[in-house]
């Protein structure tokens, strides 16, 4: 199992940096990641959320192409209703030829409704947009679509999408599905199949919602209130426009001790031995081949960061080197 390291660039108030200097500095942990063994670096999407999280994935993607030489890079994820596919398939281009063929695209709905309506777009149908904007995708990108071409043929696409439903439409689509959930591996077989795709071709990979360290002790305290300005900022960001309420603030302490699922409701936190295990048990039984865990975690400062990329890099992936799980 592969692992790689995560970037959303956020950057609250309340630790405020230079927004240059912030953007360079995660360049230079995509360069430090890369020399530390790591498979690959990825980077989200949103937009209007006031702590400044990254509006364009694929652009934080070519200029980490142009800095690295071996690291795959990719988004996750890029949100495919807010943006035309022949735009998606023409940038997509650029940065899988910066980097050489080193390009990852994973895609999802989205779900704010200030970000459609900045957009001017519709939630209507998200999911079927998504699934008619990867099949749009595979047309342009072949004969007679855009040019110039990208460099692989065909460009990995993974499907950011959660639970039995989403992961069998990954399936019936014959892409990759960008989840690490083991429990999701049956219904996306049962797609694959069903699609007529051998489902041996089944991929797996995504995000860890968890934090690797030597001294969880110790770092708890740094750690929790990054992790609580995060958490909080998802659950309020994502009732905007609603008229649902803010949601009550996260309580780190338990969400740590009795996590349920879903990427708001756990968080894996301990000794890179500890975290192995956890992320070992999600990924069981299934083809899970690349794992990526925050760099940054709710605009943690520097030291913290190139500290948890030198964690990652070092100590869990050697731990999960040759631990990816066959599929039945």
């Amino acid at each position: 199992m592969d692992v790689g390291v995560y970037f959303d660039l956020r950057n609250p108030a309340q630790w405020a940096q230079d927004p240059s200097r912030l953007y360079g500095f995660t360049l230079e942990m995509c360069e430090e990641a890369e020399r530390l063994g790591a498979s690959s670096a990825w980077f989200s999407e949103h937009h209007l959320f006031d702590d400044g999280y990254l509006t364009s994935p694929l652009t934080m993607a070519a200029a980490a192409a142009a800095r690295t030489r071996r690291i795959r890079l990719g988004t996750a994820i890029l949100i495919a209703p807010l943006h035309h596919p022949a735009e998606i398939a023409e940038q997509s281009v650029v940065v899988d030829i910066l980097s050489g063929g080193r390009l990852d695209l994973g895609v999802g709905t989205g779900y704010r409704v200030p970000e459609f309506d900045l957009f001017e777009a519709s939630m209507v149908a998200r999911y079927k947009q998504t699934d008619d904007a990867v099949r749009r995708l595979r047309q342009l990108w072949g004969p007679g679509g855009v040019r110039p071409s990208p460099v692989q043929q065909p460009v990995p696409v993974w499907m950011g999408y959660q639970g039995p439903k989403g992961a069998r439409r990954a399936g019936l689509l014959g892409e990759r599905l960008l989840s690490a959930n083991g429990a999701l591996w049956r219904p996306y077989a049962e797609g694959l199949a069903e699609g007529g795709h051998p489902v041996s071709s089944g991929v797996m990979a995504g995000g860890i919602q968890g934090c690797v360290t030597e001294d969880p002790e110790r770092d708890w305290p740094m750690v929790s209130k990054h992790l609580a300005h995060q958490l909080d900022s998802y659950r309020k960001h994502m009732v905007e426009g609603t008229g649902a309420p803010t949601p009550r603030p996260v309580d780190v302490e338990r969400l740590v001790r009795q996590g349920r699922d879903g990427p708001l409701n756990s968080f894996m936190y301990g000794t890179p031995e500890t975290v192995a295990g956890q992320i070992r048990e999600l990924t069981a039984g299934a083809p899970v081949q690349t794992v990526f865990l925050w760099a940054s975690i709710g605009g943690m400062a520097e030291a913290d960061v190139a500290r948890n990329v030198q964690t990652i890099c070092t100590r869990l992936a050697p731990l999960l080197a040759g631990a990816g799980a066959e599929g039945e």
